[in-house]
């Protein structure tokens, strides 16, 4: 099992944080376990295919020194785009009361920002620099990173998951035609949700 497939070894926080807030979408966000492989089986109406799809691309990505980098881009896309009023100082985005940004704004932020050209590999390279800074931490596992930090991954994975949901067609063909499980690059944002 490599480190990052025991990063997201099952438990209650990942399918609670990540999967539960997409109920919405699929119903069934909760996850069985292949005994055998260790992965997700993939089931009617639920992320799990994706979400192995998603582990197996963070496993192949070189995470950025500064994660919070990507996560600026987005951030920067919904100030400057859609006009949102956030400001950033310091390294900290506040609201337009000058306020620092509660995490669910600030998750907002970035699952809008995600619409942008790039923005999927923006969200995975925050991902995978989030999850890079945990285990540099001895957070072996999504259950053991702090709060505050677990909130925030827990929503930049939800919002992968969201932005490919409509593309999961896609993903599957491209991987049946390669006859082996293999990462993609991101789906065209041709079909699905729409830039707000």
């Amino acid at each position: 099992m490599t480190r990052l497939t025991q990063f997201f070894k099952p438990s209650d926080y990942i399918e609670h944080e990540i999967l539960r807030p997409l109920d919405h979408m699929r119903l069934n966000w909760e996850l069985t376990v292949n005994q055998t492989t260790g992965r997700y089986e993939d089931e009617e109406d639920s992320f799990a295919w994706l979400f192995n799809h998603l582990i197996d691309e963070l496993e192949t990505v070189v995470p950025p020194l500064k994660y919070h980098d990507s996560e600026d881009r987005l951030g920067e896309h919904v100030q400057k785009k859609l006009n949102w009023s956030f400001s950033k100082a310091k390294g900290i985005w506040f609201s337009a009361e000058g306020k620092r940004l509660h995490s669910s704004d600030y998750l907002a932020m970035l699952e809008q920002g995600g619409f942008k050209i790039d923005g999927d590999s923006d969200l995975v390279l925050a991902a995978s620099g989030r999850i890079k800074a945990a285990m540099d931490r001895g957070q072996a596992h999504f259950d053991d990173m702090e709060r505050s930090h677990q909130v925030v991954l827990a929503g930049i994975m939800a919002s992968i998951l969201y932005h490919r949901d409509p593309q999961e067609d896609w993903y599957r063909q491209k991987e049946s035609e390669s006859g082996r499980r293999r990462v993609l690059t991101p789906a065209p944002h041709t079909t699905g949700h729409t830039d707000p």
